[in-house]
């Protein structure tokens, strides 16, 4: 409940921050610093979903040779 409330001041406080007609706006410095920081945050979201993506495959491939792996073994039980 208190993570709700304050979630809502935050909310509040930066649509107060930014608006124009408010007195502290911030609008401007806000877009700038967007324009400076997504690069850096597009380039750590990339490398996240490279990691990711390459222990999905890691992962896929482990559990078709252990398939595999059972599958000889059941027919290896049936001679």
């Amino acid at each position: 409940m208190i993570s709700i409330i304050v979630g809502i001041i935050f909310i509040g406080f930066t649509v107060f921050s930014v608006l124009p007609m408010c007195p502290l706006n911030w609008g401007q410095e806000v877009i700038a610093f967007l324009k400076g920081g997504l690069p850096v945050l597009a380039a750590f979201v990339g490398l996240i979903c490279l990691f990711i993506g390459a222990a999905d495959v890691k992962d896929k491939r482990e559990a078709k040779k252990e398939e595999n792996e059972k599958i000889e073994s059941s027919e290896a039980e049936e001679r």
